[in-house]
């Protein structure tokens, strides 16, 4: 990796520490101390649940259980075959406790004797009504899933991949510690989102690509990608009247807490989305101007960022559509509505549940794309300007060899470059870079040193 010069550092950290600095200062002023407390409604998520099993199943008349469909799936004859669950609680004041539910043929979950469910819980309601089946039990299936995809990433990343699982649980706990329910206390959700996602940047970068300058300038590429995205989201949102309130959920929240801004809850999820893509592309492109430099130390800035561009293009062109594809698998019913409405595809998009994502996935691909340009030019600007590279004197081993009298040797893949100072043992070879030394001459000053010391 080309060193950086000490003057460097020192801009950079003259950046990054004052932002790092009003991060920690946000997140302690902001910090919310837990989610507020309601009363519950007992409707969708807010509501109290308890573990249930299905013990047994027995089929039977619809007819009989007073349970017939209105109509067949198919259109055909009503279907007559209902089957009867035996549903245990296994949690709770009331654990061992049965009840039945009449399972209807045109119902598309179904049960198996043993299965686990999720039981809605209203202590309120009569004695034999104050349970429901309101979902199935997906705790191993899940948690298995999520044991295959560490073990994978550990297997592969190796320690990396530890450290960016690392990564993944302090951005979790940011998530649900810190943003989530600072958001429902009443704390404007786009400052919200730019203190906890730039926790999330700062935390997941550095832990899995180290405190170097090199992750620095993705850092920096990354923050001001996320400002752009921001204004977009900001300026967008409002000329495009979009409310936020566009589902159940968001129609809920905002009844449990009114105080709550729902057009920024929006704008903060645009942000936090993008953050995830964001990270990828900027160390991308960084590592790839750094390498370039590797290559070619006599390059300049230019010709960095002329290479630097053309991998950016190529990774443009796939993210973009990882992004897109991305957002329209989340929002994949809404799609659906373009080919069911008879009001036309223009009418249907510009409704506020369509726009609302289209604002999303464009407003996050403009970030994207301009994230790639500007860190590249931030990477060849530094990685250009180092005091010590290109075919100056090297630091560091390089320094090291030139004290012992070995012509300012610095490390490569292969071997040792020389600084290419005269007394380094003389010119280069015709034909080879300004700067390597004694590898085409058996008879090279200093060739047989520098072969013995790579090894």
């Amino acid at each position: 990796m080309p060193p950086v010069s000490r003057h460097l550092r020192k801009v950079i950290a003259a950046v990054l520490v004052p932002f790092a600095a009003a991060v920690v200062a946000g997140l302690v002023l902001l910090w919310p101390g837990g989610a507020p407390a309601h009363d519950r409604t007992g409707v969708g998520f807010d509501q109290q649940t308890r573990q249930g099993t299905v013990v047994r199943l027995a089929d039977l008349s619809c007819k009989a259980a007073n349970a017939l469909p209105d109509q067949s799936p198919s259109g055909g004859p009503v279907p007559d075959a209902c089957q009867k669950a035996t549903i245990e609680v296994a949690s709770g004041p009331d654990k061992g406790a049965t009840f039945t539910e009449i399972v209807q043929p045109d119902q598309t979950r179904r049960y198996t004797v043993g299965q686990g469910v999720v039981l809605a819980y209203a202590p309120n309601a009569p004695a034999g009504q104050r349970y429901s089946v309101t979902d199935v039990d997906r705790g191993f299936p899940l948690a298995l899933l999520a044991g295959l995809f560490a073990l994978a990433v550990i297997v592969v990343g190796r320690l990396r991949g530890v450290m960016a699982l690392i990564a993944l649980a302090v951005s979790f706990a940011v998530l649900t510690l810190f943003i989530l329910p600072a958001i429902l206390r009443g704390d404007n959700p786009l400052l919200v989102a730019v203190v906890g996602g730039s926790a999330i940047m700062l935390a997941a970068l550095y832990m899995c690509h180290g405190l170097n300058a090199r992750t620095s300038v993705a850092v920096l590429g990354t923050l001001c990608s996320l400002f752009l995205i921001g204004a977009l989201g900001s300026g967008f949102i409002g000329w495009a009247h979009l409310t936020g309130n566009t589902s159940d959920e968001t129609g809920l929240i905002h009844s449990l807490y009114p105080h709550i801004e729902i057009k920024g809850v929006l704008l903060a999820g645009i942000i936090i989305g993008s953050l995830g893509v964001l990270d990828d592309v900027t160390v991308t492109q960084v590592a790839a101007v750094w390498e370039l430099k590797d290559a070619d130390p006599g390059a300049n800035w230019r010709k960095l960022y002329g290479a630097g561009m053309r991998i950016g293009r190529d990774h443009i062109a796939s993210v973009v559509n990882t992004l897109v594809m991305a957002y329209a698998g989340a929002a994949l019913p809404l799609l659906l509505l373009f080919s069911i409405a008879r009001s036309g595809v223009l009418r249907v998009a510009s409704s506020e549940l369509v726009a609302e994502e289209i604002v999303r996935t464009l407003v996050g691909s403009i970030g994207l794309v301009a994230s790639v340009p500007l860190t590249t030019a931030l990477a060849a600007l530094v990685v250009s300007s180092d005091r010590g590279g290109g075919s100056g004197a090297g630091r560091g081993e390089g320094g090291r060899g030139a004290a012992a009298g070995h012509g300012g040797a610095e490390p490569t893949g292969s071997g040792y470059v020389t600084a290419g100072r005269p007394d380094a043992g003389g010119s280069a070879v015709p034909g080879q870079p300004a700067g390597v030394r004694g590898a085409g001459r058996p008879g090279g000053s200093g060739g047989g040193s520098h072969r013995r010391r790579a090894r």
